[in-house]
């Protein structure tokens, strides 16, 4: 019985723990740190650039560690990491809290290669989320533009983008099935 209490305790503890940190978040003020971020990630989060993601409704776990990552080099990128460089922990959980808040769009995609790319799916959607919605430190996939997709993919084929189980999964596709994943997971 003592054992049991004792775990509970401990669950107790660790839950408080993790919504203590959820709520340290500042939507608004993350909002007003984003100016920086619009160039890019669109004003709303819902990137315009090919190669830039949207942001809106990634997981703000899934952010705010990217943005640790370019932080500390550990993700290489010549313009994200002086801006993460900048950013302080809260503001990064800021930044996470807002663009987690907001609404993502689908990027459409060419709907043959789309279709293809359905297909081809079954092995993202496993981590990813069954709609590619990103589940936990996976992120959303859906809606993100075709050419980023591509982008990140490529890389992690590479290994210019080091994961473990994305360098690996990325071995096991062509140009084409990149091309194809890309356009079904935008079209989301």
């Amino acid at each position: 019985m003592k054992r049991s209490y004792n775990i509970k305790i401990q669950w107790l503890a660790l839950f408080a723990l993790f919504a203590g940190a959820a709520q340290a978040a500042d939507v608004g003020a993350g909002k007003a740190k984003s100016a920086a971020c619009q160039a890019c990630h669109g004003p709303v989060g819902v990137s315009s650039g090919p190669l830039w993601p949207s942001l809106a409704g990634l997981n703000a776990g899934y952010i705010e560690g990217q943005l640790v990552k370019f932080r500390s080099g550990m993700r290489d990128d010549p313009v994200m990491r002086p801006i993460a460089e900048e950013l302080s922990d809260a503001d990064m959980q800021n930044l996470a809290a807002y663009f987690s808040s907001l609404q993502g769009k689908s990027a459409g995609g060419d709907p043959a290669l789309a279709k293809l790319g359905k297909d081809k799916a079954g092995m993202c959607l496993g981590c990813h989320g069954n709609n590619a919605q990103g589940v936990g430190m996976a992120p959303k996939l859906a809606g993100q533009l075709p050419k980023y997709l591509v982008k990140q993919l490529t890389d992690f084929k590479k290994g210019a983008r080091k994961a473990p189980q994305m360098n690996a999964m990325a071995q096991s596709l062509s140009d084409d099935d990149i091309k194809a994943l890309a356009a079904y997971l935008a079209s989301l």
